[in-house]
């Protein structure tokens, strides 16, 4: 098992941070560029129950990614894990603290990839994890400037 952490402070309040993930176009402003990605479908919010589907492109190959939040605390955090997709193991918690006046961001990731490659291309998916946070941090401080 591998885990990610990956966080920023905002200049914003938690709730408005919070608010921010609630948009229902979160996942256009949140997608890099350079990802092959395209949303299938998401039935809910943020809410325990709440479904995401993905469709992944990995050179030639596609691979349907689907998550399912499974934790939900309004203006603190949330928790999605993957039901079928390209990892072995993949739990994601989103926590959002107050901070004075503005908050922190806190992207914690727990996860496993398939046959044992985790010692191979760990650091593979490591790098493109904190390639993709940052992104992902820098519009979101963009976005609730």
């Amino acid at each position: 098992m591998r885990n990610f952490i990956h966080q920023s402070r905002f200049a914003a309040t938690p709730e408005a941070l919070f608010a921010f993930h609630e948009r229902a176009d979160i996942f256009t402003l949140l997608l890099p560029p350079w990802q092959k990605v395209q949303l299938i479908s998401r039935t809910g919010g943020l809410e325990i129950g709440a479904r995401v589907e993905f469709r992944l492109r990995f050179g030639p190959f596609y691979k349907t990614w689907v998550a399912i939040h499974i934790e939900y605390e309004h203006n603190r955090l949330f928790t999605d894990i993957q039901q079928s997709g390209p990892f072995r193991y993949w739990r994601h918690q989103h926590i959002i603290l107050p901070d004075g006046d503005g908050s922190i961001l806190r992207d914690q990731i727990e996860y496993s990839l398939p046959l044992g490659l985790d010692p191979i291309l760990g650091w593979l998916v490591e790098r493109d994890l904190r390639k993709m946070f940052e992104y992902r941090h820098r519009n979101t401080a963009r976005t609730l400037s």
